[in-house]
């Protein structure tokens, strides 16, 4: 985030601003939907501080690529580009992006030689103020553009970890809050003032209700892993989260998938936006693969599943995955296949 210093309800709520307390939070409740306390803000913004949002300068290398050179590099590199006004020109090397020489220098110390696919539309794209949706498989290098919100706090962990290799050569300063940790380091970090906050939605959601931060001065917002966060039931945090921050914000969303449910989320909470795809949209089976059902009756399966087992298991190097719908089904059939000298587990 963007714009000065930041400031679950535990591990439960990150399964489903910034500096110090300030923000007329309510004491805590113990029972309650999470972010139902909080109301959606009221915003002037003639009585809001500007800030600058465009920090992008074209480098003299990629200005001089031609039409027909820029639709080869994004054919090269599988990018597509949707909507918004017209997309600043990829670039295809780091420099390029006009980075700071510090910001040059981790890059190098850390082995990186050129951007990936994403990053080089992404970069131009993001320094220009820009909103945008990228989307790219996992592992693609979304991590290295601005992070913010993640589902999980393994991957808010990550992100974090990018930020401080970032944040020490240019006195940027970040934290990380995440429910099943203590409350109290995080806190800390909030009231001493950070540039950037990495969160998971439910822990962020108890700060804001308990007062214990607030947004009113992010001023850019990136969800990560977008699509992840709506399969684990964020959508009504992530919304209450989003009320709370001034909407002139910049905001970039990055995601694996592009489902109906991100669409909405895009078009709620960006602004003109462009949409950078990486590879293709279609998600479709692996082609390599033969798929066959059979379809039978509930006592025929136990049978079948044999049969099966034999014709798989000839092979040696052969591995199987048997699924089932409950547990409590996985652990009978494990014991069975192991009494009848299935090498299961």
């Amino acid at each position: 985030m963007r714009g000065g210093g930041f400031g679950d309800r535990d591990r439960d709520r990150d399964r489903g601003g910034f500096g110090a307390r300030g923000g007329g939070g309510l004491p805590p409740k113990k029972f309650g939907n999470p972010g139902e306390r909080l109301r959606k803000k009221k915003w002037d913004l003639s009585e809001l501080p500007k800030f600058e949002k465009n920090f992008y300068v074209e480098h003299p290398e990629v200005a001089r690529l031609t039409p027909y050179e820029v639709d080869e590099l994004r054919r090269k590199k599988e990018i597509t580009v949707r909507g918004g006004d017209v997309c600043p020109k990829p670039v295809f090397a780091f420099h390029h992006a006009n980075f700071p020489q510090y910001v040059m220098d981790v890059l190098m110390d850390q082995h990186f030689t050129e951007p990936t696919p994403i990053q080089c539309q992404g970069f131009p794209l993001a320094l220009s103020g820009r909103d945008m949706v990228g989307i790219a498989q996992t592992g693609s290098g979304k991590t290295l553009a601005c992070l913010v919100l993640a589902p999980t706090r393994e991957l808010a962990q990550q992100v974090q970890q990018v930020a401080d290799d970032y944040g020490k050569c240019s006195r940027l300063k970040s934290t990380c809050i995440y429910g099943g940790a203590p409350k109290g380091p995080q806190i800390r970090d909030l009231e001493r003032g950070v540039e950037i906050c990495i969160a998971t939605p439910g822990r962020l959601i108890d700060f804001l209700e308990s007062g214990k931060t607030n947004l009113r001065r992010c001023t850019y917002l990136v969800l990560d892993e977008a699509d992840r966060m709506l399969d684990m039931g964020f959508e009504p945090q992530i919304r209450k989260i989003v009320d709370q921050i001034r909407p002139d914000r910049q905001t970039l969303m990055w995601s694996a998938t592009w489902p109906k449910e991100v669409r909405q989320l895009a078009e709620d909470f960006l602004r003109d936006y462009t949409q950078i795809n990486v590879g293709n949209l279609e998600l479709s089976a692996n082609h390599n693969i033969l798929q066959i059902v059979d379809v039978c009756m509930e006592s025929e399966k136990d049978h079948k599943l044999i049969q099966l087992m034999e014709e798989i298991m000839a092979e040696k190097e052969n591995k199987t995955i048997i699924f089932v719908e409950t547990k409590r089904r996985c652990d009978d059939l494990t014991r069975r296949m192991r009494r009848d000298g299935w090498p299961a587990m």
